[in-house]
């Protein structure tokens, strides 16, 4: 929330597998798109929050294999734990209110009497979620007998079952929806309440997040019939809450654009730039497009034709300088002759580009500084380093002009051989 100036313009609040995440989508087609967009014109003022039923460890490791942005604030173990920001700072507030009427020994005692209860990883047992797997079959009886077993210890617990298989076991104050609700009351504290909040998912677990108040939802169109079913006897006639015919991230999209929350045609679904006229003069936008561009022209989905190369050289400033997270510089120059010997480089690979925490500082009248992390995948391959691009409005009739860029390697995330990263 600190790098914001006020309130947000939108907040976002998401599930992550079937939601944001498409574990049926290989290429990751509708979380890039999403990212895309998210990044030209969310990012600056707006706040991402994914909430998930992943422990923090294989929420972690999702991340590590999905190209997922940096969230501002995650909620993770549904809803039992809460971090703020990249280094993932625990709200330990919360967690001391949910030790109200919590026996994690005693839960664990009654739930070692049930066989059919299979309990998930170690990882996936928390400090305030007791986790197992659960026949759908046998669902309903099991889940009615735990719950009587429970109720005579006089404990605070709620049992939350979710895509037929998962079984997990909270207090009373906390779930998905709760842990929106302290935050809501955090930013009203602070004089910070998003403006528009929309919350989105796919399953039982994420039902508690639309009976937050003054939110809008969204369940994706791969949704479960769990959570269908639940809105349909829980929220019929609300119109601020959609079912949408896109799977995952693109029912998100969908939904931003039925909710008029602001822009909602990524820059990925843009063919032809050049026929495009954005509303505002946006930089970033402007590192967005470039790099989808890129992509693309290392995959030998534009023509390589003399006028994108011309556009290319004029958009770069002759006298400026790239600096190689190597730590090598040279002339931006240079740049032209580069893009041509890597046309097409990437044809047939699984390849492609995202950038991640874009954020944008005007130092002068006509001069931004935009960073942001850029990442490049291919295959199973990932690379990524910090990006510092100086952007000039003077001296380009429209858009921008790249007057410096300058890369660092992020921890553990350089590539061995030099030739294998440009720009």
């Amino acid at each position: 929330m600190d790098r914001l100036n006020g309130p947000p313009r939108l907040m976002i609040v998401s599930d992550l597998d079937f939601t944001m995440v498409d574990h049926e989508d290989p290429e990751n087609l509708s979380l890039l798109r999403f990212n895309a967009l998210w990044e030209a014109y969310y990012r600056h003022d707006s706040l991402l929050v994914y909430s998930t039923g992943r422990s923090p460890r294989i929420y972690k490791q999702l991340r590590n294999e999905k190209p997922l942005l940096t969230p501002d604030i995650t909620i993770m173990s549904v809803g039992t734990e809460i971090a703020y920001g990249e280094p993932m700072v625990p709200d330990y507030d919360w967690e001391q209110r949910l030790n109200l009427n919590w026996d994690r020994d005693i839960i664990t005692q009654e739930t070692a009497k049930f066989p059919q209860l299979i309990p998930q990883s170690d990882t996936e047992q928390r400090p305030h979620k007791v986790s197992f797997f659960l026949e759908k079959p046998n669902s309903l009886e099991v889940i009615k007998a735990l719950s009587e077993s429970l109720e005579k210890h006089k404990l605070d617990v709620k049992i939350i079952y979710s895509h037929g298989t998962a079984l997990d076991v909270l207090p009373k104050s906390a779930d998905k929806g709760q842990a929106l609700a302290y935050l809501q009351r955090r930013f009203k504290a602070n004089g910070r309440v998003p403006l528009s909040s929309l919350v989105c998912g796919d399953s039982g677990n994420d039902a508690e997040l639309f009976t937050v108040p003054d939110v809008f939802g969204v369940m994706v169109g791969n949704a479960q019939e769990e959570l269908l079913q639940w809105c349909a006897e829980n929220a019929r006639n609300n119109p601020n809450i959609i079912h949408s015919t896109e799977r995952c991230a693109s029912g998100i999209i969908q939904a931003i654009g039925k909710f008029s929350f602001g822009p909602n045609v990524s820059p990925r679904d843009i063919k032809d730039w050049g026929k495009c006229r954005v509303n505002v003069l946006s930089p970033g936008y402007e590192v967005v497009k470039f790099y989808l561009l890129y992509e693309r022209w290392r995959r030998a989905e534009v023509e390589k034709s003399d006028q994108i190369l011309q556009n290319l050289k004029s958009s770069f400033y002759p006298l400026g300088t790239f600096v190689h997270p190597s730590g090598t510089e040279q002339p931006m120059s240079k740049c032209e002759d580069m893009m041509k010997r890597l046309y097409g480089d990437k044809q047939g690979k699984q390849y492609c580009i995202w950038l991640d925490r874009v954020s944008t500082s005007q130092i002068g009248s006509d001069a931004w500084l935009v960073k942001f992390d850029k990442w490049e995948s291919t295959g199973e391959e990932r690379h990524c380093c910090l990006t510092t691009v100086l952007l000039n409005t003077k001296q380009a009739e429209e858009g921008f002009t790249w007057m410096h860029i300058h890369q660092t390697w992020l921890d553990g995330m350089e590539t061995k051989h030099r030739t294998v990263w440009f720009l």
